[in-house]
């Protein structure tokens, strides 16, 4: 059984790329990157319980808001390294997906919303590495961040794509790996889905060629260039 959760970017002007992804658990790993978090977060707010003021939100992180605003920037760079230290020492694969909305538009007459393709897409890359690393009738339950304008018609979509049985991309795929919906809930009650947030953030920081200036921003782009280097992480241009 797998675990596979995701999250995604808010696209603007000045960043259009859009991504959506996150990191599947297995029966392995889902106890020691659990437990790690957990450790984690209490080495940084004294607490690990699950609430709001407990969350590890990327965005927050780096430019200390919220929560984090009285906590040094050293400190704030250090929470990304100690997940994404997790993250690899667990061995915890990641798919990401990304997709330049502005290309995207200008492609196509009637262009597919960036958020719809983008679940599609990260739900046939799930699938495929269940098809690939999993043992004989392995399959997976996922799990995505409350996003309440999505949710209805998410849901409808990936019921709809198992009634057919395929996505339906020009090279789609049966989703017969993932059982029963697509489960949402609020980030501050997961840590999973705070780690893939996390990701993301980092994905939207830097997928756009963005040159860093300032030290912690370098160090931020090391941290998410060693996550990059491991042999279980891949990005998806469609």
């Amino acid at each position: 059984m797998y675990f596979l959760y995701f999250d995604e970017n808010k696209i603007s002007k000045e960043n259009p790329i859009f991504h959506i992804g996150g990191i599947i658990l297995n029966r392995d790993n889902i106890t020691d990157f659990e437990n790690n978090m957990m450790q984690i977060q209490y080495n940084f707010f004294g607490s690990n319980i699950l609430q709001n003021s407990t969350e590890l939100h990327g965005n927050h992180i780096f430019h200390g808001k919220g929560v984090f605003k009285s906590r040094s920037i050293k400190d704030r760079i250090q929470l990304f390294n100690d997940v994404v230290t997790n993250i690899i020492n667990c061995k915890v694969a990641i798919r990401l997906v990304s997709i330049n909305a502005v290309e995207h538009n200008r492609k196509y007459l009637y262009p597919e919303p960036e958020y719809r393709l983008g679940l599609t897409l990260i739900l046939e890359q799930f699938c495929n590495f269940i098809e690939i690393n999993g043992e004989h009738k392995s399959c997976g339950l996922v799990f995505g961040d409350y996003e309440k304008d999505e949710i209805t018609r998410s849901i409808r979509d990936f019921s709809q794509f198992k009634h057919y049985g395929r996505t339906p991309m020009a090279f789609g795929r049966p989703l017969g790996q993932i059982k029963d919906t697509i489960y949402f809930t609020q980030s501050h009650h997961s840590r999973f889905l705070q780690a893939a947030d996390m990701i993301v953030y980092m994905a939207g920081r830097f997928g756009n060629n963005h040159a860093p200036s300032k030290w912690h921003d370098k160090e931020l782009l090391k941290i998410w260039n060693k996550l990059q280097s491991t042999d279980f992480f891949i990005k998806h241009w469609p």
